[in-house]
């Protein structure tokens, strides 16, 4: 068992709850001050069985214009569900000491990409799941970045492979893609962020 702590919301402070599907933008901001003000830390293990609190994941997609970074797992990586799975989001729990969402999304950037740049994190949405057991203890709050040109490569090249993509290079992965990315593309796509 893991000692570690996560970031946590209970559900009841959530919009409508966490009973709705997909992206949203309506109730970004106040449930961003809802994070700062409410949030607390709690055991990991515990939280991933708890459906009344929500663990805060910042899951950011990176662009550079009309393309998207897009990764692949491979099966070096831990998680046998999530091997040749594809990605378009870099995220992952928020620990005390990363100084905030905003914090852990640095963290996360620095721990999971190479680059010698860190670009303008702009929060678009919240992404929630909960028709799977672990959607329904996680709620995204997804970020967008635009690298300009600038190079970024994957850190951890024996579990993922990484570059940017066309949009229509990750349509015909849309089968493969990460239940969050495939939400987050279709929405980004379809423009259908509400």
């Amino acid at each position: 068992m893991s000692d570690e702590q996560v970031l946590v919301v209970a559900r009841e402070l959530c919009p409508d709850a966490g009973g709705w599907h997909g992206l949203r933008s309506d109730g970004l901001a106040a449930f961003l001050e809802v994070i700062a003000s409410d949030g607390r830390y709690e055991p990991r293990d515990a939280m991933e069985q708890d459906p009344t609190h929500k663990q805060i994941i910042p899951y950011l997609v990176l662009r550079d214009g009309d393309s998207y970074f897009l990764m692949r797992r491979t099966r070096a990586g831990a998680d046998q569900r999530l091997h040749d799975r594809w990605s378009i989001g870099v995220g992952g729990h928020m620990n005390p000491g990363d100084d905030g969402l905003l914090g852990g999304l640095r963290r996360e950037w620095r721990e999971e990409l190479d680059a010698d740049f860190e670009p303008a994190f702009e929060p678009l949405a919240l992404l929630n799941d909960d028709t799977t057991e672990v959607g329904a203890v996680h709620l995204g709050v997804v970020f967008v970045a635009d690298a300009a040109g600038r190079p970024v490569r994957v850190r951890e090249h024996d579990k993922l492979t990484g570059a940017f993509a066309t949009p229509s290079a990750v349509a015909a992965v849309a089968d493969d893609l990460e239940t969050w990315s495939r939400l987050v593309f279709e929405a980004l796509e379809a423009a259908a962020i509400r």
